[in-house]
């Protein structure tokens, strides 16, 4: 049960940037309350990889293991909500739960993630992390040489396929509709034997997440291992743009290179800052950004 309501830091989000950042500042004895709703983007993928001493681990189990290893620093402290409001006081900023309750803390670090915006194809949503995957650096290894499509088009489309044939030669591009491929990028994705199919997507065939059939609109299929794509993304928490903070032409949290975004006081790390997003990345931004804000702190009280 927390009995304190004042804090030095509070970070919303509580996976793996988050968990990271809270280690950095338990350890340098910083007074830390870590908010969290519990929704990870990464929930349904099976196993995380690219992450030293964690490859193929499930995500679950690594954030769970991290948990446990903040929740022994003594001055960090956990509670299980969604923060739904945040304003600038006159000493720091004042965070406001869906239960009602207020904390307050001189700094702020958003670890909060993005929402992908997955089409509305039947059988997306149950393979996405599973069979339907974004970065081939997590996850492409385990698909090499594997039958495989990415659904894209214009210039991602060529320059995604560009990556993903490092991993694998039997590649389509999936354009659903109308190419809008450059004649150029058409016939170098033709030279390297990368098939351009512009049917429109009816449906995902599967078994558990785990892709089968890709079922067009015209009623053809083809038989697929793994599918690429990269839905559209909206930030998890509007809690920094309520108080400010700017957002990239991505849509990205804006941070300088020591994780601060334009409002003094508030830090942001993990996915919602980059395209990168894996949990390594993640891991180390967020060690960085405690590791910054306990500087800043030391600076304002030395």
């Amino acid at each position: 049960m927390i009995q304190e309501t004042d804090f030095e830091v509070i970070i919303v989000g509580g996976s793996y940037s988050g968990l990271s950042a809270a280690m950095s500042l338990g350890r340098s004895l910083r007074q830390v309350l870590v908010i969290d709703s519990g929704l990870p983007c990464n929930r349904q993928t099976p196993h995380s990889h690219n992450f030293i001493t964690h490859d193929g681990e499930k995500p679950a189990v690594i954030s769970a293991k991290a948990k446990i290893q903040v929740d022994f620093y003594d001055t960090v402290q956990f509670y299980n909500g969604l923060a739904i409001s945040a304003v600038k006081t006159e000493n720091g900023f004042e965070i406001k739960t869906e239960s009602g309750k207020i904390f307050t803390s001189k700094k702020l670090l958003f670890a909060t993630g993005v929402k992908d915006l997955l089409p509305e194809i039947p059988g997306f949503a149950e393979c996405w992390g599973i069979s339907v995957i974004h970065c081939p650096y997590c996850h492409g290894y385990e698909v090499k040489k594997e039958k495989t499509a990415i659904i894209a088009n214009g210039e991602m489309g060529f320059e995604f396929a560009k990556l993903i044939s490092n991993w694998t030669k039997d590649l389509s591009v999936l354009t659903n509709g109308k190419s809008t491929l450059s004649p150029e990028e058409t016939l170098i994705l033709q030279q390297h034997n990368i098939d351009i199919i512009e049917d429109e997507i009816d449906s995902f065939e599967h078994e558990n997440g785990n892709i089968e059939n890709i079922v067009f609109k015209n009623q053809s299929k083809i038989t697929i291992k793994a599918i690429y794509a990269r839905p559209p993304f909206e930030q998890h928490c509007h809690l920094p743009e309520s108080l400010g903070c700017e957002l990239t032409q991505q849509g990205l949290l804006k941070v300088d290179a020591m994780q601060k975004t334009n409002i003094t006081g508030i830090y942001a790390s993990g996915d919602c800052t980059t395209q990168m997003r894996s949990v390594a990345i993640a891991v180390s931004t967020g060690s960085f950004a405690g590791a910054v804000i306990n500087k800043e702190l030391i600076d304002e009280n030395f």
